[in-house]
């Protein structure tokens, strides 16, 4: 291992050659890092009083884990957009049977990153975050979609590319697949690496890079990249709960993203890259405490208007209630689950929340009805 690297005068990699290409072989990451920029530390500064006021503010949330639910399948939702699906938040929590079989893909996608996420996340209660535990994460991502033929839960044993049809006209490279294993091997003892003493945001925002470079799996690198900055921050404890994802950030304008992940392996400019993801951190840690704010002003107003007026509903219409925050949007057979009433006094109960304006129906169907509470879902959106 090398004694230390400088953020300031980095070199990012060199190029070899395939055969009719070259590709890019990042420097290895795990060492200690240095660097004289006073800027860089501001931002650090300023994203970790973010991530610290909202650890505070998810633990005065009751029930925090029902509004996570919902985190993670927004997350879902954005991370699969960047890779070109197009489902939307209020489908992705639709029953299958309700999607159309041409956006069934694509729903299929968002789900198995959604079961991805939570599996992850329970896995590293007995696992650390280690090539291991992203190969599982990565098996769940591709299995029974379209990337079930591409090595699911294996590191890629063949070139792949970024950007154009083929190797001939691609705009990166990442490293030839010999190389995948010794550079992985090196990205997980950087996260782990007690003996450096590199801030973990920087640390997490170096591996995001190099993650991003190596492009170890032949499908899905991008949306196991993004989550590996989430698990970290849970696994490091510097979120206590997974209510921060960075794709809405990146998403936004993602070909800044991909600009500022470009510089590095073009320009050295890991400096640009680490300011970038600081802002990305401070802005979405921002944007969650102000939607956690928003839910939990919306779910006593809501608490007032079943107590005030529900009458001898208002017990199990508190049991509902707290169920759609869980999932906004149910059937009459799910809030008959929810609540253990006979369905005809489920339907009545819903009724009731209808005439309150607290739900909406959305088929005009008769029969098999589905109903949204917007008010919450659209703070997603």
């Amino acid at each position: 291992m090398e004694d230390s690297i400088s953020i300031d005068n980095f070199a990012g990699g060199h190029t070899e050659k395939g055969f009719n290409y070259r590709y890019f072989v990042p420097s290895k990451v795990n060492a200690q890092w240095q660097w004289s920029d006073g800027t860089l530390n501001e931002l650090l500064e300023k994203a970790s009083l973010k991530l610290g006021e909202l650890n505070s503010f998810a633990r005065l949330v009751p029930n925090i884990d029902l509004f996570i639910h919902l985190h993670i399948t927004k997350e879902s939702v954005i991370s699969s957009r960047i890779e070109g699906t197009k489902t939307q938040i209020g489908e992705a929590l639709l029953p299958e049977e309700e999607i159309s079989k041409e956006n069934r893909d694509d729903w299929l996608e968002v789900q198995n990153y959604t079961r991805a996420i939570n599996t992850a996340i329970e896995r590293m209660e007995t696992i650390p975050l280690s090539t291991r535990l992203l190969k599982q994460t990565h098996e769940i991502l591709l299995s029974g979609v379209r990337g079930e033929h591409k090595q699911p839960g294996e590191f890629r044993s063949s070139q792949n590319w970024i950007g154009g049809r083929s190797l001939s006209d691609a705009t990166f490279i990442p490293p030839a697949h010999s190389y995948v294993n010794e550079l992985m091997g090196d990205l997980e003892n950087f996260l782990h690496n007690g003996d450096i003493h590199v801030p973990s945001l920087i640390r997490i925002g170096i591996a995001h890079y190099q993650f991003e470079t190596i492009h170890p799996f032949l499908d899905g690198n991008g949306r196991i990249g993004r989550l590996m900055i989430t698990l970290y921050m849970v696994s490091e404890k510097i979120l206590e709960r997974p209510l921060l994802y960075l794709s809405v950030f990146f998403e936004k304008d993602r070909y800044l993203y991909y600009d500022n992940l470009t510089r590095v392996r073009e320009k050295n400019d890991l400096l640009q890259w680490l300011k970038y993801f600081l802002v990305g951190v401070e802005q979405t840690a921002t944007q969650a405490v102000e939607t956690l704010a928003r839910i939990l002003e919306l779910k006593t107003q809501v608490e007032k208007q079943i107590t005030s007026g529900f009458g001898k509903r208002a017990p199990n219409a508190l049991v509902l209630l707290s169920k759609f925050f869980e999932r906004p949007i149910v059937t009459i057979k799910d809030v008959q689950v929810f609540t253990g009433l006979s369905k005809m006094a489920a339907g009545k109960l819903v009724d009731a929340f209808v005439d309150d304006q607290i739900i909406t129906e959305v088929t005009g169907k008769t029969r098999n009805r589905i109903y949204v509470f917007r008010s919450y879902l659209s703070m997603f959106d």
